[in-house]
């Protein structure tokens, strides 16, 4: 009885082949284009390992954003980074396609001195009660009201910018 081996293609499917090889096949095999492996597809000489549980899923399932392989192309890289690391566009645009494949593949975790940094805090108000620049247009509503400029549902009909301007 002949011994068999498996072999894997270029498209990776695993075949089963008996020895001796075909000429061609053994060319082949020679050259590289088909590899010999364990019969799983496994690389020849490693132990199998076992397979992930069904619940895990991927890194998709899990809803996280799986790393491009190091072949794709920049603009790959660019979502990755900009999902993963929350860049913006002209930030992941500044970065070269190294600088991005550098990044790791989770953000750090902020410190808590700058998460406190992070807190939105109200913008405080000018000392003549003019709200900030920034202060959402509630408080613009409010303030043009108190300034007589109409009430607040008439107010309420303008932009903040509007408002902004209705009160300079």
């Amino acid at each position: 009885m002949a011994e068999t081996i498996h072999v894997k293609g270029e498209g990776g499917m695993v075949f089963a082949m008996d020895l001796p090889l075909p000429e061609a096949i053994a060319d082949r095999l020679a050259a590289g284009q088909l590899v010999r492996v364990n019969a799983d597809g496994s690389p020849l000489g490693s132990a199998r390992r076992p397979a992930p549980a069904q619940e895990e899923g991927t890194a998709l399932t899990t809803g996280a954003v799986p790393r491009p392989p190091k072949t794709a192309t920049r603009p790959a890289w660019t979502a990755w980074a900009q999902a993963v690391h929350g860049l913006t566009e002209a930030q992941a645009a500044d970065m070269t396609k190294a600088q991005l494949m550098d990044l790791p593949d989770t953000p750090p975790t902020p410190t808590p001195v700058e998460e406190q940094e992070q807190e939105d805090t109200p913008p405080a108000p000018a000392a003549n009660g003019r709200p900030a620049e920034d202060a959402p247009k509630s408080e613009w509503i409010d303030y043009a009201a108190k300034q007589g400029k109409g009430t607040r549902e008439d107010l309420a009909v303008f932009t903040r910018e509007d408002l902004i301007e209705l009160t300079a």
